[in-house]
């Protein structure tokens, strides 16, 4: 899988069990139309049935990571009937979702502007790494729209008091910023950003790729249960994450001090 897809705005890669994704739009700022979110919804969508690979990179072609809506598509949506609208918004809805539950670790390479949906891209990265140029922007209002369809998302991510601000003033921030409120884990200077996601990229390849999809379904289900219902989920889940051949394999490497098979398979 390499080369563009298509008409589609969507640039794909794959090396060493590391699929790159990048938005490949940049006259446009890599502005999403209906086209692109197909594509990338499409891509993620498989993301589960493909042994072959371990790690996605999410990132932008060009300058920008993502400057949200196409402002074209934007003008056009204004003539839609309330059904159209309401379809529209949910398809967005459903390309954040099938990034946030995709099973592989899923790295944001935020190389510059993240705008609106841009910004709801950003949340649904298990790890971000932007550079310091980067700016951002959940600037609906001032259009006199709202972050609607990707709120759960960021509101994940940078949580209600945070929201409760920049959803409503629309200004932008900077990239310490969004480190500060947990929008991104990292912030690097332009010249390190690929060397900064290489270094990620390698440490999410040291781990068990059952494991982590495991990991990301018990992230999502505990933070939206008390304490005390997570008892029984999580009591099964270590019991069969430890009859499991991964969980085998990686007590028995570390018994006789040696590497355990997913770090010395090779991904074509």
């Amino acid at each position: 899988m390499n080369g563009d897809s298509g008409q589609s705005g969507v640039e794909l890669s794959l090396e060493d069990g590391v699929l790159r994704v990048a938005l490949n739009r940049p006259q446009l700022h890599n502005a999403m139309n209906p086209e692109m979110i197909k594509s990338l919804f499409a891509v993620f969508g498989e993301l589960r049935q493909r042994d072959d690979v371990r790690v996605v990179v999410l990132t932008g072609n060009g300058r920008s990571f993502c400057a949200g809506a196409d402002l074209a598509f934007m003008r056009a949506a204004a003539d839609y009937d309330f059904e159209q609208n309401v379809a529209d918004g949910g398809a967005i809805f459903d390309l954040m979702q099938v990034i946030d539950e995709c099973p592989k670790p899923v790295v944001g390479r935020i190389n510059g502007a993240a705008i609106g949906g841009g910004i709801g891209l950003v949340s649904c990265c298990d790890i971000a790494v932007a550079v310091e140029r980067a700016k951002f922007g959940l600037s609906e209002v001032r259009l006199g729209l709202l972050p609607a369809v990707i709120s759960p998302f960021v509101l994940s991510k940078i949580g209600e008091s945070n929201g409760r601000e920049l959803f409503l003033t629309g200004e932008r921030f900077d990239a310490h910023r969004a480190r500060r409120i947990g929008l991104v884990q990292h912030v690097v200077a332009e010249a390190d950003l690929d060397s900064a996601v290489d270094e990620r990229v390698q440490q999410l390849l040291q781990a068990a790729p059952g494991a982590q999809a495991d990991a990301k379904e018990l992230i999502r289900t505990v933070i939206k249960q008390p304490k005390v219902e997570t008892r029984e989920y999580t009591s099964r889940l270590i019991a069969r994450r430890r009859a499991s051949d991964e969980g085998r394999e990686g007590m028995s490497a570390f018994l006789e001090k040696r590497n355990p098979d997913w770090q010395t398979q090779k991904h074509s």
